[in-house]
């Protein structure tokens, strides 16, 4: 069988692109029955021309193609028809409109119908209103054209079914894991470095003042710090979590900093007069693994505000790394975090900085939160998440 994976976002590092690396790492990597082509943008491409640690089973094709372009739906089709493959992979609803063989999708979440708002895109009102009613169209003709859709957590699942009607016998939920480096037989893929076994040396919590590594990154080694990970689009809440943090910096003066890392766009750069307003608050940028990684392991907290997600993979990955976790109670967040967190409501800002500063004073809870994230991510397994994307590849040729 001859299964194409639309690999476009592959090397990211962030949002999709981790989607992708994981559906490489855990199933094109773990499947010698079948042949994979990988449709790449130049740079990864590019990468791959040497030939090391070329797979006969795998080929990466050049599909040098904008995401979200006119040229996704006129040219893409076209690469795809040349390589003659049995079916597609797309990880997400950007299917075009022309593609009819056969393809399973995965759907994240619905971000679009629950948030359409101007002000979360660069474009002005009337192009919004056309890319946003053009990305309807493409994501609901999708969704009927699909043989199966995969969603990242039953709470999309009810999404889909509520919001455009989705049969819940078309949609199966597959579990992103949290991330870390495999040999994959061509190359390291990118991923947040090898976990400490969902644990900290000897179970208790780091402190920011044992790394004067930090110092690279702005960060007061000797203050304990709340860490951040992901974007600052009108959803994710971010806006709420710096007017929050206002409050813990009142209650503890000069004793806690706010460390928020994301990839540079126009939305971070929204949030610039409010983050420079506050000494105590550190914004990075798009930080490397590795600097992920030593983020994780020297952060006290992990705070996740958001409005709405599909599936929430940063706090995922902080409880790993035995970060306690505050989260927002909205969306899917507490079915991926289940008892492994400390919860708010991402409206109230009061509640928010009220559990904020409870990870960061009360060890009892963040003892007890860390004990309940060791069972908590247990039930999330590359191998699973390998295994049942696998099955839905076989129940669609068969």
């Amino acid at each position: 069988m001859k299964i194409g994976i639309d690999a476009r976002m592959l090397g990211k590092g962030y949002g999709l692109g981790r989607y992708v690396e994981q559906l490489i790492e855990n199933v094109v990597c773990r499947d010698s029955a079948n042949r994979y082509v990988l449709f790449v943008q130049e740079e990864e491409y590019r990468k791959r021309e040497t030939g090391n640690g070329k797979r006969d089973s795998l080929l990466f094709v050049l599909a040098h193609i904008p995401w979200y372009s006119w040229q996704e739906q006129v040219l893409f089709p076209r690469i795809l028809k040349k390589e003659k493959i049995d079916f597609m992979h797309f990880p997400h609803w950007n299917v075009p409109l022309l593609y009819r063989k056969p393809f399973v999708m995965t759907v994240h979440d619905l971000t679009m119908f629950h948030f359409p708002r101007p002000e979360a895109t660069t474009l002005g009102p009337l192009k919004f209103w056309i890319k946003d009613r053009a990305h309807r169209i493409v994501l609901r003709s999708a969704c009927r054209r699909a043989r199966k859709i995969i969603t990242t957590s039953e709470f999309t699942k009810q999404d889909l079914h509520n919001t455009l009607g989705v049969p819940y016998e078309k949609m199966e939920t597959v579990y992103q894991a949290p991330f870390q480096n495999e040999e994959c037989g061509m190359s390291r893929l990118s991923g947040i470095l090898t976990p400490l076994d969902g644990v900290r040396p000897n179970g208790g919590p780091h402190t920011a003042g044992k790394n004067e590594e930090l110092l690279l990154y702005d960060i007061v080694p000797q203050k304990p710090y709340v860490l951040y990970v992901g974007a600052a689009y009108p959803h994710k809440n971010v806006e709420r979590l710096i007017e929050a943090w206002t409050l813990v910096e009142e209650a503890h003066p000069d004793e806690f900093q706010l460390v928020l890392a994301g990839r540079e766009d126009s939305f971070w750069e929204r949030r610039q007069s409010a983050i420079h307003d506050h000494q105590s608050i550190k914004y990075l940028g798009l930080v490397s693994d590795v600097q992920l990684l030593e983020l994780y392991t020297n952060a006290r907290l992990f705070v996740f505000p958001s409005l709405y997600e599909g599936f929430g993979l940063p706090p995922l990955e902080a409880m790993v790394h035995g970060v306690p976790v505050v989260s927002s109670n909205s969306s899917c967040l507490p079915e991926v975090l289940g008892e492994g967190a400390l919860y708010f409501d991402p409206t109230d800002i009061e509640d928010m900085a009220k559990k904020m500063s409870l990870g960061l004073t009360n060890e009892d809870i963040c003892f007890v939160l860390r004990q309940n994230a060791k069972h908590e991510v247990a039930k999330f397994s590359r191998e699973q998440f390998g295994e049942q994307t696998l099955q839905i590849y076989r129940s669609v040729i068969s």
